[in-house]
């Protein structure tokens, strides 16, 4: 799972991870623009929450990523991008994981100044023409990530999955950093507990 605030680059390192990895890529923000821009019921649920920088409701988002969750379990994996954002999301989330037999491996977590975050999001609201990267909206955002996001990385380190990387990087140098981080925590889960027989090879 990737957890960062808005303009960290959760899509750029979120599409190579899962690249990497050979799982599904799923962005929940892309996955609400796009139900918007069909007019889904979905879309007509979200679309103020979307417009103006706010979180939209729980229920309607669990409605909107379930299906392409399932369907990416069965395949393999998943990485999701954008959800969980708040508590509540993320014991639903860990609810669902029981129920599909998967278990959460790893939480990246991004961290970038927020006066980098404004920067960044200005130039890609007049490049995308994005409703919701206007300043206001920008604000709004960084506000709700602090508020009601930022306590997730407290919950997600005491489960011992979460690593912080430095979002403000060159791109490829936040790839690698993950990566490496990620294959430091698989070793230290795969390390047998004091006073426990290691694990004999397969093979």
């Amino acid at each position: 799972m990737l957890l960062a605030p808005p303009g960290a680059g959760k899509g750029t390192q979120g599409t190579r991870l899962a690249e990497h990895l050979g799982i599904r890529h799923i962005a929940v923000g892309d996955l609400l623009r796009d139900h918007v821009r069909r007019g889904t019921p979905i879309g007509e649920r979200v679309a103020a929450a979307v417009d103006n920088g706010e979180l939209a409701p729980d229920d309607v988002v669990l409605e909107a990523v379930l299906p392409d969750v399932v369907v990416a379990a069965a395949a393999g994996g998943f990485l999701l991008d954008g959800y969980p954002r708040r508590m509540p999301q993320a014991l639903a989330a860990a609810d669902l994981a029981l129920q599909l037999g998967v278990r959460l491996n790893a939480v990246v977590y991004l961290r970038v100044p927020e006066n980098v975050l404004v920067d960044r999001l200005v130039h890609r609201g007049r490049e995308a023409g994005r409703s919701d990267d206007t300043p206001d909206v920008i604000r709004n955002r960084l506000r709700l990530f602090t508020e009601q996001t930022a306590p997730l990385i407290s919950y997600y380190r005491d489960r011992g999955i979460l690593v912080t990387v430095d979002g403000d990087q060159p791109p490829d140098d936040v790839t690698a950093d993950i990566l490496r981080r990620l294959h430091e925590l698989r070793e230290s889960q795969d390390k047998p507990d004091e006073g426990e027989p290691a694990k004999p090879d397969e093979g």
